[in-house]
């Protein structure tokens, strides 16, 4: 007769690498999953129309991205309701990183300036990186006799029809709309919003409007044409392409500083590892000469800030924007 004696250690050891057993394939298929990411195209949501800032910088980037990691990254357009339809889109995503969002300073607008909105910046997403910024700028026809911003408000207050076109409201080159029109008393010069900044360049292009509040982008290939003359930016600084264009701020009006700023984020229970690849993946391709050049032939200064940055600077635009919004007046949506 065979006799089975097994000491306690004895039992407790078989079971442990029994239990290991059984655990180890499904801890190496987590590991082997996020380890061959991406296996399919990313989705990268842009909350504007084709044409606008954060679409180019979008498509700019995504190629790049694609050429350097040998993987897909594809552009989808979600545009309206000031952005809101996009980021409540990316807010609610599958978060398994083939969705991301690529937002402005909208994302951070909003909250203060509608009274509802479908996601909740803090809960709902993580940084990832930042990517671009650009100044906005204050552009007109070349045929419009004025040739600065006080001449332009001078206009306006002779002519009660003209119009100014805009992106989405609470972009920043919409809100720095209402704050001129704010300080320069101009009640009667019309906002209209247009879906994205290629939209409303066209509109000024158009005839349909007498001046665009818009980032520089989507008006660059305009202004170095001579179709339409840039009157104002609203950088800390000039624009190095347009020397001879004063900031706003050297055109008398004191702390007008606003850019149109790009950021690239996750839905919040996004892996990390899968942030992470992001993350230094999009640096990586920020950081070579090519990139820095074809954004600024846009139009843009590249940021190349990683995802702890990127979430600073979000939430501390929450709290500026609010404040700026409550200061201008401006009425909630």
């Amino acid at each position: 007769m065979n006799k089975c004696n097994f000491t306690r250690r004895q039992v407790i050891k078989s079971t442990g690498v029994l239990a290991a057993g059984i655990a180890t394939p499904t801890f190496l298929r987590v590991r082997s999953a996020y380890a061959a990411y991406p296996e399919r195209p990313v989705k990268i949501v842009v909350a504007n129309t084709p044409g606008g800032p954060s679409d180019i910088v979008g498509r700019i980037v995504a190629a790049a991205l694609e050429q350097s990691t040998g993987k897909t990254f594809i552009i989808e357009n979600r545009g309206g309701a000031g952005g809101n339809i996009g980021f409540g889109y990316a807010a609610h995503a599958e978060p398994d990183g083939y969705t991301i969002l690529l937002a402005t300073n909208a994302l951070s607008i909003n909250v203060t300036l509608y009274n509802s909105i479908p996601y909740d910046v803090q809960k709902d997403f993580v940084g990832v990186s930042e990517l671009a910024t650009s100044p906005n700028t204050f552009v007109v026809r070349s045929e419009l006799p004025a040739k600065t911003i006080k001449e332009f408000v001078a206009l306006a207050r002779a002519n009660e029809k003209f119009n100014c076109a805009t992106p989405p409201i609470g972009t920043t080159p919409q809100i720095q709309l209402e704050v001129l029109k704010l300080r320069e008393n101009l009640p009667k010069l019309e906002d209209i919003v247009f879906k994205g900044g290629g939209d409303a360049i066209q509109a000024l292009l158009g005839g349909n409007a007498q001046l665009s509040s818009g980032s520089l982008p989507p008006a660059a290939q305009h202004i170095k044409a001579g179709t339409l003359r840039c009157l104002a930016v609203t950088g800390e600084t000039r624009w190095p392409d347009l020397p001879n264009v004063p900031t706003m701020v050297e055109s008398g009006y004191k702390d007008f500083v606003f850019a149109t700023d790009t950021v690239l984020l996750a839905p919040s229970k996004t892996p990390p590892e899968v942030v992470k690849w992001l993350e230094v993946e999009t640096l990586k391709v920020l950081s070579t000469p090519e990139m820095k050049d074809k954004l600024y032939k846009s139009g843009f200064q590249v940021r190349p800030k990683g995802s702890v940055d990127a979430w600073a600077r979000v939430t501390k635009e929450i709290a500026m924007f609010k404040d700026v919004i409550e200061q201008s007046g401006m009425k909630k949506l």
